[in-house]
């Protein structure tokens, strides 16, 4: 039998529907919007006008081609084009070659090998507990943020250990809040007395329905339910926290669970059409079961956050705001792509903060799934990010199921039954509606 699911929270999405809406208006209308056709002409003289995913497909065929001279790029979301830093040295023809092939150039002193070096030297003298550090393509630097517990002499490690990493190298930024995992209330999936949100439906590589969602919620229950006190619908396969990662792959206990690639967004759903990376300067949307639907912008990749439980890198830093309840919730692009899984941050969708997100083209990679929820459709093929899904993987595209956002007062039932899938209760998504969803200055950590 397949489990379906029924809203419950439809007097909170009548209260807080307003405030969804106002992302949901934004995500709508350009869901299927496709490039202007800007790239025509001669690409050398002038940058190609590029949606986000297409940008971000560029930006990987140049850092191949550009090797050593290739330092980061970011989408400049009002003029749509990729924008490509570039150590030239004495090799002018990286810069033709990238202009070519439709990028903006911009010439920078921080290799991405000097930023990276940084990085670790950041991680083997500051690995302090409410510290983040991500590379920010568009200062070229490393961008390093402490929370409010970060004071005497931990500050004082911390600001000498940027200090020694050279001028114009880093900056130090201080959060009004607490980085931790956003694990709590939602009216999502629930397991171990914690509540936390479904990421995306995807096929497992035994073929078997199963579903993303944070590796904090994975580790911290075995069995997972989409009612609280309920029976399980799903168990824990991998997880993964702290390290190289936050996410988890919980497999269906019917094999017969459908699992659609589609997020709720309350009275329609996006589908999710295949996985794609971040890119720095694109508008992401997130839905979680505490907070429902929101947006705003990729600030950083590959950050490390010193959450209390631990270390964990290879993160994907934002300004979209989480709250906790909202861990594991799904991000993902206008477009349909998924993006990541909500992992935690500082504050709150009313004072604002920094949210972190693990990527899911690695946790595909990880875990041997692929996005889609036909187990006949060969599960590892696009694991790993390659735009997974894309072809219908599965034949049901699934990803994201879950009613995300505000399955509250949807109607749209959840297949799969999971409540969870960060959608619900879209409507209390609170600062949904300014465009950048900044999100939770106070006090932050794993979502859950």
């Amino acid at each position: 039998m397949s489990h379906k699911r029924i809203p419950k929270r439809k007097a909170a999405m009548a209260a807080g529907g307003v405030v969804a809406l106002g992302a949901a208006a934004i995500l709508l209308p350009n869901a299927n919007a496709s490039q202007d056709g800007g790239g025509s002409g001669d690409a050398a003289a002038a940058p190609r006008t590029l949606k986000a995913g297409d940008a971000s497909d560029l930006a990987a065929q140049l850092a191949g081609q550009l090797g050593d001279a290739f330092a980061g790029s970011y989408y400049d979301a009002g003029a749509q084009r990729l924008v490509v830093n570039v150590v030239a040295g004495d090799d002018n023809q990286v810069v033709v070659r990238a202009k070519q092939a439709g990028a903006e150039i911009r010439e920078v002193d921080n290799s991405m090998t000097e930023l990276h070096g940084g990085a670790q030297t950041l991680k083997s003298q500051a690995t302090i507990p409410g510290t983040s550090w991500a590379i920010d393509p568009r200062t070229n630097k490393i961008l390093v943020t402490a929370d409010s517990t970060v004071t005497g002499e931990k500050w004082d490690r911390l600001e000498s250990t940027v200090q020694g990493l050279g001028s114009g190298m880093a900056t130090l930024e201080k959060s009004a809040g607490t980085f931790k995992t956003f694990v709590s209330g939602g009216d999502a999936i629930f397991g171990g007395g914690a509540r936390c949100s479904l990421g995306f439906n995807v096929t497992a590589g035994d073929g078997s329905p199963a579903f993303l969602t944070a590796g904090h919620c994975g580790v911290g229950s075995e069995s997972w339910s989409d009612a609280q006190d309920g029976q399980p619908i799903g168990t824990v396969d991998q997880a993964v926290f702290p390290g190289e990662g936050d996410f988890a792959l919980v497999t269906y206990d019917d094999p017969a669970t459908e699992a659609p690639s589609e997020v709720d967004l309350g009275d329609q759903t996006l589908q999710i059409s295949g996985a794609a990376e971040a890119t720095v300067g694109e508008q992401v949307f997130r839905m979680g079961s505490t907070t429902g639907l929101a947006d705003g912008q990729v600030l950083g990749l590959d950050a490390t956050v010193n959450y209390p439980e631990g270390t964990v890198s290879g993160l994907i830093q934002t300004d979209v705001c989480a709250e906790p309840g909202d861990s594991g919730g799904s991000l993902f692009t206008q477009d349909g792509l998924a993006i990541g899984l909500t992992s935690g941050g500082s504050g709150d969708c009313t004072a604002g903060g920094e949210t972190f997100f693990q990527p899911v083209t690695t946790a595909l990679e990880a875990v041997g799934a692929t996005l889609g929820g036909d187990a006949g459709d060969g599960a590892g093929d696009q694991a790993g990010g390659e735009e997974a899904g894309g072809d219908g993987a599965g034949g049901d595209e699934a990803g994201g199921g879950d009613a995300v956002g505000g399955g509250d007062g949807a109607g749209v039932e959840q297949p799969g039954g999971e409540e969870a899938g960060a959608g619900h209760d879209a409507g209390d998504g609170t600062g949904v509606g300014d465009g950048n969803g900044a999100g939770g200055g106070d006090g932050s950590g794993p979502l859950g």
